[in-house]
Parts: structure tokens; sequence; C-alpha cells
């Protein structure tokens, strides 16, 4: 769950509110789910779900330390992250969703589908643009 709310969410106090409240909100609409066998991508929903609310509530406040960073100008340094993870981070979140659920957290292609309510075909072609924007900025960074 880390994994996937991360590829959403920039920092780690956001991804563990994120996967508290959809623990939360899993265990208080627990009779909701109809199939076991779909409480993988029901959780998945929620956590991505839960992410989107963060980033609405994030977008419509600025803390005081961070608008002197603004006002600065001041981009802070990356961590040191491998460079795939770079590459990942840098993709679109339309791409980077499917791959990190495809590739990070097991994912089907079909679940991935039902967790983003698109077309087997539409994450297929994610996955497949994913892949060569990947590869294009894995290379021009070698």
């Amino acid at each position: 769950m880390y994994v996937t709310a991360r590829s959403i969410l920039s920092e780690d106090q956001d991804c563990a509110d994120a996967i508290q409240e959809t623990i939360v909100k899993a265990f208080s609409k627990i009779n909701s789910l109809k199939k076991d066998a779909f409480a993988k991508t029901w959780l998945i929903r929620i956590l991505l779900n839960e992410c989107y609310n963060i980033l609405r509530q994030k977008s419509r406040q600025i803390p005081m330390d961070m608008r002197e960073e603004m006002d600065a100008k001041v981009v802070p340094e990356p961590q040191d992250y491998s460079d795939l993870y770079r590459a990942v981070s840098q993709l679109q979140e339309e791409l980077r969703v499917p791959v990190v659920l495809y590739y990070g957290e097991d994912f089907s292609v079909r679940e991935i589908a039902q967790v983003l309510e698109i077309s087997e075909g539409a994450v297929q072609k994610r996955l497949a643009r994913a892949r060569q924007k990947l590869r294009r900025l894995l290379e021009t960074a070698s």
C-alpha cells in the first residue's frame, strides 16, 4: 500500500495518513465488499481515493515555511534514489499509477482496470507508453 500511495503523494507522512484512513474506511465498510476475491482491488481503490483527497486538501493550503521557499524559488534537492525510481517519479500520474500497481504491487492488468475504472486495453496501452517513456528517460540519464 505504501508503494502505491508514494506513487501519488510525495511525503511519507501523507502516505501514512492515506494508508491509515484506508484501513479505517475498509474496516468500517467491510460489509459493502461483495466478493472476497476483489478485496485487494477494493482496498487499493479506497487508497487511491484517499491519496487524491489528501492532494486536494494540500493544494488549498501552503505552510508558512514553504511560502518563503516559494518566494525564493528554492527547489529542495531530491533524495538519493535509484535512476529507475527517479524516472518512474517523472512519469505523468496516469502512467505512473499503473506502473506501480503492475510492477510494484503485482496487480494483473484486469485488477488495475478495475481499480482505475478503465478498460484492460487502456491499462495495457498506458503500461506500454510508460515503458517507452522510461526507456527514453533512462537512456538520457546514462
